[in-house]
C-alpha cells in the first residue's frame, strides 16, 4: 500500500431481512429472493448482502428450492 493513500472507513451493509422484519425465509417469496440474486442468476455473497451466516444459509436453501420449482433461474454459462 502506498503511504500517501487514505482508506475509506468501512461501512456495515444493512441486513435486508432485519430491515423488512423477516425471521424465516420462504422459497415461495420470489420478489424477496430476487434481491439476493445477481443479474446472471448467481447467489450474492454475504459480503454483498450483509446477512448473518444463518440467514445466508436460509436464503441459499430457499433460492435452490425455488430454482427446483422453476420460480427462479439457474446461473447462465460464463461468458468469455
Amino acid at each position: 500500500m502506498r503511504p500517501n493513500t487514505t482508506r475509506k472507513p468501512l461501512r456495515r451493509k444493512k441486513n435486508l431481512l432485519a430491515v423488512e422484519g423477516i425471521e424465516v425465509v420462504d422459497w415461495k417469496d420470489v420478489p424477496l429472493l430476487r434481491k439476493f440474486i445477481s443479474d446472471r442468476g448467481k447467489i450474492r455473497s454475504r459480503r454483498v448482502t450483509g446477512l448473518t451466516v444463518q440467514q445466508q444459509k436460509q436464503v441459499a436453501t430457499a433460492i435452490k428450492n425455488a430454482r427446483e420449482m422453476a420460480l427462479l433461474p439457474y446461473p447462465g454459462p460464463a461468458s468469455r
